[in-house]
């Protein structure tokens, strides 16, 4: 196991989230079974008073939760020079079966997490608390999976060796080679990048209705998601192609490198910001006629609309400059 400050505050980080989450497991049942706000007894005052605590614990540790997903993998990236094979964060990612899980759990995890951090933020607002139960009914489904990823995460760190030979990105994100990977390299680049910008066109028609009628939130909420998942099969099947000016290599992290002037992080991150606050102008959309939000989260999804437009209108307008200043032809005439 490599033993660096990256691996140790990864590890504390991991160790934190699930120990918080889990202590805040039994508080979970005791709101989900006994809260009522129009309650006055000794059990209801004691939850009132309670939940400031936990929520703010909670709120705490998912919020690093959220960041130990990028250090994750520039702590990958950054140890790739230590493992004979390794070209990138890929080879680091392989060296053994807990990397890529690893890394899923933590994308995931991510996501549910900054829906939590939003349900939390409008149900402080309400003066009655009225997505107490949705917010620690989520917390229920968000504990196993942080306890999975502790599992997951160490299982990785230990098992890592730098002396074994480990497979670089060439082998897996090739059209020739078996498995997810391969098959997004090999999606045909020209239907691609046709359903990347049409993609593009229904987020943002998803996003200025949902603006007009806050009811369609879901909907922004659902292209947003399908956005993610076409953007990042688009960085493999074609727009990697395009920063590297080779037809061939198709890895989303080699992006991350000083070479290609760190162009994945600026990518990745206005992505993932765009989808999270998609996701959760959705979520929070159909609790708008809640007497106690019907003036907060109208103004909530119009600020969680505008920051995913935002943040995707970024994203696609670098992935099209990278487009056009690139020297690589891929489309032809």
């Amino acid at each position: 196991m490599p033993i660096t400050p990256a691996t140790i505050v990864l590890q504390l980080i991991a160790f934190g989230v699930a120990g918080a989450v889990s202590l805040a497991v039994g508080f979970a049942w005791q709101i989900l079974r006994c809260w009522d706000i129009a309650s006055g007894s000794e059990l209801q005052l004691r939850l009132e008073r309670r939940t400031y605590l936990i929520s703010t614990l909670v709120g705490f540790a998912l919020g690093a939760e959220s960041l130990s997903l990028l250090l994750f993998v520039h702590t990958a990236e950054s140890l790739s020079s230590q493992f004979v094979g390794a070209m990138c964060a890929t080879g680091v990612l392989n060296a053994n079966a807990f990397g890529f899980p690893t890394l899923l759990l933590k994308i995931a995890v991510f996501f549910l997490a900054a829906l939590w951090l939003l349900l939390n933020r409008v149900d402080n607002r309400g003066y009655d608390y009225p997505l107490v139960r949705v917010k620690y009914g989520l917390l229920l489904f968000i504990a196993p999976l942080t306890l999975m990823e502790l599992v997951s995460q160490t299982s990785y760190f230990l098992k890592l060796e730098p002396e074994v030979i480990t497979s670089c990105c060439g082998s897996l994100f090739s059209a020739d080679s078996q498995g997810v990977a391969a098959e997004l390299a090999g999606l045909p680049a020209r239907p691609t990048l046709y359903l990347f910008y049409g993609m593009a066109g229904l987020i943002a028609g998803a996003g200025l209705a949902s603006w007009r009628w806050p009811r369609l939130g879901p909907l922004f909420a659902v292209s947003s998601v399908l956005g993610f998942g076409i953007a990042i099969a688009a960085i493999i099947a074609f727009l990697s192609l395009y920063v590297y000016e080779n037809p061939n290599h198709h890895c989303p992290f080699c992006l991350l490198k000083a070479g290609y002037d760190y162009v994945g992080y600026a990518l990745y991150l206005p992505l993932f910001m765009a989808t999270a606050a998609g996701l959760g102008a959705g979520a929070i959309a159909p609790f708008r006629r809640i007497a106690s939000l019907q003036e907060v989260i109208p103004r909530e999804i119009h600020r969680l609309i505008w920051l995913a437009l935002v943040g995707f209108g970024l994203f696609y307008g670098l992935g099209t400059w990278l487009i056009l200043r690139s020297n690589l032809i891929l489309l032809g005439s």
